[in-house]
């Protein structure tokens, strides 16, 4: 099934995970010690995943089946002591046409995964790589783990320097289609800050602290009535 994802090369994670929660879509993040190699970083695509058991083949064979514009995701567990992806990897990445890679673990060979330039996300950088290596796991290029969330090719990444969000492709236009609404709306209402207009005269707040002395009115409510974008 083809979608395409082109609308998010211009929408943040918050936008999006904004969208989410609009449309009661469940918000799944990466943990928030799962950051961006370097500043800037905005990365979409269909997840591609790869579950690491101490040897480079699995994402040599997740290669095999990617499509250009792919994140391989990878899931080493979480693990804190050894690094799962360096700068040969993410070379091959590269040339295969991935748009970049997210790892439940970490990195290595940092001065040249910058130079590469390849997006990458990950727990940090250790020096050491795999001591051993243990029998792959069955389903280990059907899935990956990421803290408490499973991801499949049904999902797509997008991350920003806030993190990621794993999204549903079934549900991606919409997604898209809301949370390009939020981003101008948000877009137009800092612009008028810049010009003098503060936040709480286009939030019309003073009306909303009466109409909450009057009739119990929630801020949300208040928001949506005014077409409001700050709080959702």
């Amino acid at each position: 099934m083809f979608v395409d994802l082109t609308p998010y090369h211009g929408l943040t994670t918050p936008h999006v995970a904004d969208a989410c929660m609009r449309l009661g879509i469940a918000v799944r993040s990466a943990p928030a010690g799962l950051r961006p190699l370097s500043p800037d970083t905005h990365l979409v695509g269909r997840v591609r995943p790869a579950r690491h058991a101490g040897s480079v083949d699995v994402f040599l064979e997740a290669f095999e089946n990617a499509a250009p514009g792919d994140v391989l995701v990878v899931d080493n567990g979480g693990r804190l002591d050894e690094a799962c992806v360096g700068d040969l990897i993410t070379l091959e990445a590269a040339g295969a046409g991935l748009a970049g890679i997210l790892i439940w673990g970490l990195h290595r060979d940092t001065s040249e995964l910058r130079t590469i330039g390849l997006p990458i996300l990950s727990l940090g950088a250790l020096p050491p790589g795999p001591a051993a290596v243990e029998p792959q796991r069955n389903d280990a290029l059907h899935s990956a783990q990421v803290g408490e969330h499973t991801v499949t090719t049904d999902n797509f990444v997008l991350a920003d320097d806030d993190g990621a969000l794993f999204l549903p492709l079934s549900h991606a236009d919409e997604l898209a289609e809301l949370a390009t609404a939020i981003r101008d709306t948000e877009r137009r209402q800092a612009a008028l800050m810049h010009t003098g207009t503060t936040l709480r005269e286009q939030m019309h707040f003073s009306d909303y602290l009466d109409r909450r002395r009057a009739e119990g009115i929630g801020f949300r409510e208040h928001l949506r009535a005014i077409g409001g974008a700050i709080e959702e």
